[in-house]
């Protein structure tokens, strides 16, 4: 893109961006030199920033498929970053063609890409909106073509809460999401955590900080706190690879090496 388009479409390059640094991380395309020489740095210091990203992904289809085996077929996937494999509307398009899916980022690459990959799913749409502005989003006209709010839906907010600073109140954020939804909703959230972290971790934590994106990790009792309201599912509040697993093989020996909990809730 030319300075011109850069500026038009929002996109800042003087930064690296959670969003395109997550999609390089994840092996993606759709990045800058910015967000890649960020994400060596991450990688540094981090050696294991990959398996994190996949253990998360991993953990995102699974809670998409506990949503369907409990009657879900509409998911508000907040945050939802770049358009890779196996995102929201693969896994449940793949079990019910019907199932419904809305997308939301603020990242203008996130979302030119992912309005040209859902371009012909009639059940699939991305809204161009700032999560953190919930009015913004379950307003939206693209939200209220897409989803019925009457009926229930889960939201998802996979490694999305984490950049939200308590000085910008995430209880109410989720509080407000909450309310809108119809009783028998799901909420599925992953977050980084500072519980049982290495140095690396703290590192690449710091390095976010200089980020546009930088990182709040929390622990177990901090996201139940920001989940009040919400009735949290088993297995409770675990690290990432320990929700739900496929098989026992699934879960490395030390499952706080992933660096993130993870956690299923319904509203009642």
């Amino acid at each position: 893109m030319t300075e011109d388009e850069l500026a038009r479409r929002g996109i800042d390059l003087d930064k690296p961006n959670a969003a395109r640094v997550y999609d390089y991380i994840l092996g993606g395309e759709l990045n800058y030199a910015v967000d890649r020489m960020f994400a060596e740095q991450v990688l540094s210091a981090q050696p294991n920033a990959r398996e994190r990203a996949q253990l998360n992904r991993q953990w995102l289809r699974r809670a998409i498929r506990f949503g369907m085996d409990n009657g879900i077929r509409q998911f508000l996937d907040i945050g939802s970053g770049m358009p890779t494999v196996g995102h929201v509307h693969e896994v449940a398009q793949a079990i019910d063609p019907r199932s419904r899916v809305v997308y939301v980022d603020n990242e203008p690459v996130a979302v030119a890409h992912s309005e040209i990959v859902l371009e012909d799913n009639e059940n699939a749409a991305m809204v161009f909106a700032d999560a953190e502005f919930p009015d913004d989003v379950l307003e939206h006209e693209t939200t209220e073509m897409m989803l019925d709010l009457d009926q229930p839906v889960m939201v998802v907010m996979a490694l999305f809460v984490h950049f939200i600073p308590d000085e910008r109140d995430p209880a109410r954020l989720l509080a407000s999401y909450r309310d809108a939804l119809a009783p028998g909703s799901y909420l599925a959230l992953s977050s980084a955590t500072h519980e049982h972290q290495s140095d690396g971790t703290a590192r690449a934590v710091a390095m976010y900080q200089k980020s546009s994106n930088p990182v709040v990790p929390r622990s177990a009792d901090e996201l139940r706190k920001l989940v009040d309201g919400f009735e949290i599912v088993d297995p409770g509040i675990v690290f990432i690879p320990e929700w739900r697993p496929d098989a026992a093989s699934d879960v490395p020996d030390d499952p706080a090496e992933c660096g993130g909990l993870a956690l299923v809730a319904r509203k009642d």
